[in-house]
């Protein structure tokens, strides 16, 4: 199976980028890992960046493309931010969202999960027919009823959330089950606030069905994006993943920077 991964990073209308990503593949599976900071006075991308690496690091260790291996690699990077909280001041109060994508190319399955309100889209013939859930105060006021869904991007306090990276309690990562099996063709969207806050579902559905490839997708989205944004648009940053047909050998890359777009046949 061949994927081809783009990303984008931007800090929006703020001074610093608290967002962080990253991705790596070798032995038939690639994992992708998706944060964005928070706690201010650079505690924020401290709790990110660390949270992707740990991760990562975590399924180098062990690559194994299920729900159970998402939840114990977002549980070790929530344990090194709490230990690192512990270090100076002005990190005791960072966290961290998360969202994780792991594809197993030999099984042509894939498994997810997420923390916070960190997003993933999975997009079968140009549809979205798998989303993550927020753990947010206004999604919960949705679930409930009180809130139609479609204003959930305009809510008050819509950025409120009660679960994240750098706490012990509601430490409870959600994660699709089960695993999700692949057809050529497959796309996922992993993005954080910054970015699905400004572009709805069928926009995403409409940028991708004129789209030649993920970097294109990804920058007609971006488009949207900053005209939405104004100036005091928080940081935004997504990734995103086309699965296809294997065109040539194997691939074994790691990046936490990466290039616009990587392609990578496993």
């Amino acid at each position: 199976m061949r994927l081809e991964i783009s990303v984008l990073s931007k800090p929006g209308g703020r001074a610093a980028n608290e967002d962080a990503y990253g991705f790596w593949a070798g032995a038939g599976v690639c994992f992708c890992v998706l944060c964005d900071g928070a706690g201010g006075q650079g505690g924020g991308d401290v709790a990110s960046k660390l949270a992707v690496s740990t991760a990562l690091a975590w399924f180098r260790d062990s690559p194994e493309c299920s729900g159970a291996a998402i939840e114990a690699a977002l549980g070790s990077a929530n344990r090194a931010i709490m230990q690192q909280q512990g270090t100076e001041s002005r990190l005791a109060n960072m966290r961290a969202t998360a969202v994780v994508l792991a594809v197993d190319a030999s099984r042509r399955s894939a498994a997810w999960g997420h923390l916070g309100d960190s997003r993933l889209y999975c997009f079968r013939k140009r549809r979205v027919v798998a989303q993550t859930k927020d753990h947010s105060v206004v999604q919960n006021m949705v679930d409930a009823g009180y809130l139609k869904a479609e204003d959930l991007r305009t809510a008050d306090r819509r950025s409120a959330l009660f679960a994240a990276l750098g706490q012990e309690e509601n430490f409870e990562p959600r994660i699709a089950q089960p695993t999700f099996t692949l057809a050529d063709g497959d796309a996922f969207l992993l993005c954080t606030d910054g970015f699905w806050e400004y572009i709805d579902e069928p926009e995403m559905e409409r940028s991708l069905e004129r789209a030649l490839s993920s970097e294109r997708w990804l920058r007609a989205m971006e488009v949207q994006v900053v005209e939405r944004g104004g100036p005091q648009q928080d940081n935004y940053s997504a990734l995103a993943v086309w699965c296809s047909e294997p065109t040539g050998g194997k691939g074994d890359n790691d990046s936490t920077l990466g290039a616009a777009t990587t392609s990578i046949s496993l």
